[in-house]
Parts: structure tokens; sequence; C-alpha cells
């Protein structure tokens, strides 16, 4: 086997491999006697038929396996060799497609290297940490959402009409051509009208209904609906109106703390102040990164493989281009070409990238199979009744896996070199946070 260099450009690398038409000659005839003792041939017993006969019978089909093993070998061995590690999927083409059994092999190979990462003193990195408390204000704030969210309904004064966002409550009888169908009826139904529960068209006919009243609502059952028996069909909903409630905030009490699992208002207020500062501490550490990242940026610097940054470029474009087009759910649009500035930001991204990788290497970080299992969970709840089914998916998919485990290793290193630089705290409030948050939107 020879490997012959073609090309080292910056970090472009060319390879000529060569094999013999001797070697894999060889590497053919010790996989057919690897196989010879299972093989079994008319007038042969198991294991002796003999070399030759099982070259002719199988050499031709043996000949691609022994060809890519070889190549993948030298492959293998070149790259421990040179230490050379592919930016991404080598591109290995063989170079001589005339290609007949007694001829040599002849394979390109081509691929950019990824750079040596100096070594960076990260002790001396600064950085600030705001610290937010949660105030009254803000537990209150936060308190009367809660209650706004478990609202009841009282009776609005007699003779007022129902609105959008008052409940009615009703006895109705739904009928087809006069006739009334199975399921159509109801005793004390509570309706919030606006809440689109019923069929479309339903709630509407309602608005302006008053207590004590009846109204007839002229609908047509969608055409996919799901009983085919009323599927397309007009029905007419004889209602009872017995009463129209508006909406009501529930009252900030033990009551409502136990709607939410806590002993009594105090406990509940506590934990509002819990998870606040916990949603504090996740926006800190946003900021407290972002300014990582940007003093890492400013602090390493090394060759970075064009093909990287160029996809990257792309599918920085490419998801801009998707944000300010909503309407667009596909890919059937023009291409975009990536700008001066996208470049700059694949750049960006490459470089940090990288680094946060080879640091993570050099000090054996690593996700932990019970944090993939976490983060799978949590992708997992955005699929009620088809959680098995995901996990499933993600055990199959290694993408989805790489996918799911990169922004974890990458917090891993951050947390590494938060360790490393000098963090000191800064109190601030709410609002000074937020402002710090939204900055990082308009960076992005």
């Amino acid at each position: 086997m020879q490997v012959t260099e073609t090309l080292k450009d910056g970090l472009k690398r060319g390879y000529e491999i060569t094999l013999t038409a001797s070697e894999l000659d060889a590497k053919v005839m010790e996989k057919l006697a690897e196989a010879q003792p299972q093989v079994e041939m008319k007038g042969f017993r198991k294991g002796k038929v003999p070399m030759a006969l099982l070259k002719k019978q199988f050499g031709a089909r043996v000949m691609g396996e022994a060809m890519q093993e070889s190549i993948d070998g030298a492959m293998s061995d070149h790259f421990k060799e040179t230490g050379d590690r592919p930016a991404l999927q080598p591109e290995v083409k063989m170079t001589n497609e005339d290609w007949k059994e007694g001829d040599d092999v002849v394979v390109s190979l081509n691929y950019e290297a990824l750079p040596e990462i100096p070594e960076t003193d990260l002790s001396g990195i600064t950085l600030e940490k705001m610290v937010v408390k949660a105030d009254d204000a803000s537990v209150d704030e936060a308190l009367g959402n809660l209650a706004a969210s478990a609202q009841d309904f009282a009776d609005k004064p007699e003779g007022e009409a129902a609105e959008s966002g008052d409940q009615v409550v009703m006895d109705f009888v739904g009928k087809i051509d006069g006739e009334p169908f199975e399921g159509g009826a109801a005793e004390d139904y509570p309706l919030v009208l606006g809440s689109n529960s019923f069929i479309p068209g339903f709630e509407d006919q309602l608005i302006g209904a008053k207590a004590d009243t009846e109204v007839a609502a002229t609908v047509s059952f969608p055409e996919d609906y799901q009983a085919p028996h009323l599927a397309g069909k007009e029905a007419v909903f004889d209602c009872t109106i017995k009463a129209v409630k508006a909406p009501k905030a529930a009252e900030i009490d033990d009551e409502l703390a136990k709607k939410f699992g806590a002993d009594d208002l105090a406990a509940l207020k506590s934990q509002i102040a819990e998870r606040l500062e916990a949603e504090y501490a996740s926006a800190s550490r946003a900021v407290m990164k972002r300014n990582l990242l940007d003093r890492l940026d400013e602090l390493v610097s090394f060759e970075l493989p064009p093909t990287l940054v160029d996809a990257e470029a792309k599918q920085i474009a490419h998801q801009l281009w998707h944000d300010e087009h909503k309407d667009v759910e596909g890919h059937d649009h023009p291409e975009i070409e990536p700008t001066d500035e996208h470049v700059k930001l694949g750049e960006r991204r490459v470089r940090l990238g990288l680094f946060l990788a080879e640091l993570g290497q050099k000090n054996s970080i690593e996700v932990t199979d019970a944090e993939m299992t976490q983060a799978v969970m949590a992708q997992a709840r955005q699929y009620p009744g088809q959680e098995r089914q995901f996990f499933e998916f993600i055990q199959q998919n290694q993408q989805m896996q790489q996918q799911l485990r990169a922004p974890i290793f990458e917090d891993k290193v951050v947390d590494y070199v938060f360790e490393l630089a000098t963090v000191t705290e800064k109190e601030v409030s709410k609002d000074e946070l937020q402002k710090a948050v939204e900055a990082l939107d308009d960076e992005d």
C-alpha cells in the first residue's frame, strides 16, 4: 500500500492511495481462508472445498469487500500517523474507473484537516454575574397571573347579555332534519364563549344571549368531522340559556395556594419566589455566557476549515431568511447567498465551537447517560401520548442524539471555564436583567 501526498494548502489535504493487485489478491485469499471452514459445496465435505474453487466461485463477491476494508484500513493508518482529524467526511474516489481484475486500485483522498487549537490561559478572564432577587412586587404580579389562570365565573347582573369570554350554562338538543341525534344533547353544560370547543359558528350565535332565554343555533358539521354520520350535515341546536356568567379572577388566599399544590398562601409565595429567582439565574447565566464567548472570540485565533465556515454561513443565512419570511414553511425558495456578515458570524461560531470542543476533550468533559436521558425526556414531553415512539426514534437516530448532546456538552464546557474565570456578582433590578437579555437577541 502506497500513500502519496498530492495537496497541502492550508488545512486542505490530498493523497493518492495505491493498493497493488497483489495486495488485493492476498486480502481476497485471506477472507476466503476465513470462510473456508464453513463452506459446503456439492462433492466436497464441509470445510474441504479447495481454495482455487472457492476463489472461482466467490472471488468476485469478496473482491469489493476486500477492496473496501483495505482502503478503510489505509485511511485509518494514515490518520493515526499524521494525527490529522478531518473537519468533515473525507472525499474518497476511485481514480482508475476502468479498473479490471489484475489492476492496481488507485484512490484519491481529499479532506480539510481540523486546525491545531492553541493553548489559552483562561484564568485571566473576568466576568460579571447579574443577580436579581425576587421582590414583593414581582411575587404579587406572579400571584395575580396565577389567580387569573385559575379564574372562576360569577353570575352577571340580570338582563346582561353574554359576551366573548363569558360562560353560559345551558341545556341543548341538537337536531338534523328535525330529529334529535345521538350525542347531541346535554344539560347544565358550561360553555366559555370564544373557547372554540364547539362546532365552528356555534359559540358566535350565543353572543348576546341572556339568562332564561332560548336560542336556536344553526351550524354545519365539517366535512371531515370525526362522526361520519354527522359529517357535512346541517344541524340546529335548541339551547335553553340558564345562566350568563362573567369571568372572575380567583381570590388570592390559602384556597388558591392549595389549588397549586402549596399548603397555604405563604408557602405558595415562597415557591413563586424560588421559581422567579431560578428564572432570573437562568437569564443571568445566558448573559454571562454571551460575555464569555465574546471574550473567547477576542482571545482565541487559529486557521479555520473553509468548508465548515461556508456551511455555517449558509445555515445562518438560510435561518435568517426564514425568520423574515415566516409564511414560507418549506425549502422551495431561491438559494440564499450568505453575506459578509453571515460569513463573519459563521467564522465566530466555527472558531468557538472548535475551541470549546477541544477544551472539553482535553479535560475529559462528557455528557453522561443520565443527562442524555433527561434531555430526551424533556423533548418527549412535547409529544404527549407518543413518548415511547419518540424515545425509539432518538435511539435509532444518531444525528438527533448529537443534536441533543451538543448543547449539553457546550454548557458543561462553559461551566468549566466559569470555574477558571474570576466571577464577581452584581445585584441588579429585574428590568436591568431584562434589558441585558434583550440585547442578546439584538446581537444574534
